[in-house]
This record gives structure tokens, C-alpha cells and sequence, in this order.
């Protein structure tokens, strides 16, 4: 991604943020870093263009010689608890994803955003299911719930933490708070 189109992909976080998806408009954006409607289009073909290009930048937590270097050296439990860490930090360091990553709004009415989401949640599933499967198979996670069982309860408690935390108005340290959720997270899986 280019630097202007990372600027104006984060001016449409912001927008997101604060006027709901409807609040990101061509126009807005071009008023909001100060170019022109065609000078937009220069880097994005449409707003879609621009969502997707925001779901892309978001599951690019580093890079990627440095998860493969992680995933190498830490146990499943371990992977399992820093990609949550790391999902945590990410929203903390930038709340108005947010509204992006968890917006119902994104998944309505534009078919191609609705298979963007569905893909991330697949990939996600699925790498917290082979983690949890490989945890099981090593002993080092209960194998007596089925690791589907274990993948939405882990999954389904991210969310719902980072959802109080942007209802809440970002009122209180996700990641303080989301390291105690780890902690009981991992006496779950242990257990």
C-alpha cells in the first residue's frame, strides 16, 4: 500500500468511527485530507476498494518472517496466547478498527465485503482450530471438549471484550484487561 493510500485509509477508520459506515463517503474522505474527489480515485477505484484495503492492513499483525520465527520456538498454548496479545495491542494502539473489524454494518449490502469478512473469519477459525488440535494431540491442551467447542469459546470471548471496550467508549485498558481474559482463557484450555 502506498502512503496516501494508508492516509486515507486510516482518515476512513475515523470516519468509520465516528459517523458509522455511511459516513464514508468519496467526498468526506477527499475533504478530510484535503485533496480533490478525482485525486481519490487516483488511489482507490471506490469506497469499497478503500474497506477492503482496511480488512487487508488489519490481519497484518508483522511481518511474517517474524510470526513464522514465533510459531517455530512457542508451544500451541503459547501461539494461542500471543496472537490474542497481539489482536489486543492492535485494537488498543488503533480503537477505531473496531468499527471496522466487527461492524454488522460492513457485511449487509456489499457482497464482495461480506466474503472478505467471511474469509477472515474462516482463516481465523482455522488457525486457532489447528492450534488447539495440535495443543491437544501434544497433551498441553484438554482434549476432552472438542477443539470446535474450545475455538468459539476462545474466539467468541475476544470479541465480546473488545465489544465492551468500544461500547464502553474505550473506558478502560483492553490489554490489561484482555491479559486477565488470557489468563482465564488458558485455565479453560488447561483444565
Amino acid at each position: 500500500m502506498t502512503t496516501r493510500q494508508e492516509e486515507i485509509t486510516r482518515e476512513a477508520i475515523k470516519l468509520i468511527a465516528e459517523k458509522g459506515i455511511q459516513g464514508v463517503t468519496i467526498k468526506n474522505l477527499a475533504h478530510a485530507i484535503n485533496v480533490s474527489e478525482p485525486a481519490l480515485y487516483r488511489h482507490f477505484k471506490n469506497k469499497t476498494s478503500i474497506l477492503l484495503a482496511i480488512l487487508d492492513s488489519f490481519h497484518v499483525l508483522m511481518p511474517q518472517s517474524e510470526i513464522i520465527e514465533i510459531f517455530r520456538t512457542k508451544t500451541p498454548l503459547e501461539r494461542i496466547i500471543f496472537l490474542f496479545t497481539e489482536h489486543f495491542k492492535k485494537f488498543a494502539e488503533t480503537p477505531s478498527l473496531v468499527s471496522v473489524v466487527f461492524s454488522d454494518e460492513i457485511f449487509k449490502n456489499e457482497k464482495v465485503l461480506t466474503e472478505k469478512i467471511r474469509e477472515l473469519i474462516e482463516k481465523n477459525e482455522k488457525l486457532f482450530l489447528n492450534l488447539i488440535t495440535e495443543g491437544q494431540r501434544k497433551g498441553e491442551i484438554r482434549n476432552d471438549l472438542p477443539a470446535e467447542h474450545l475455538v468459539l469459546l476462545i474466539l467468541g470471548a475476544f470479541r465480546l471484550e473488545v465489544k465492551k471496550w468500544e461500547i464502553s467508549s474505550y473506558s478502560f485498558d483492553l490489554v490489561e484487561e484482555g491479559t486477565k481474559l488470557l489468563e482465564s482463557i488458558k485455565t479453560i484450555l488447561i483444565n
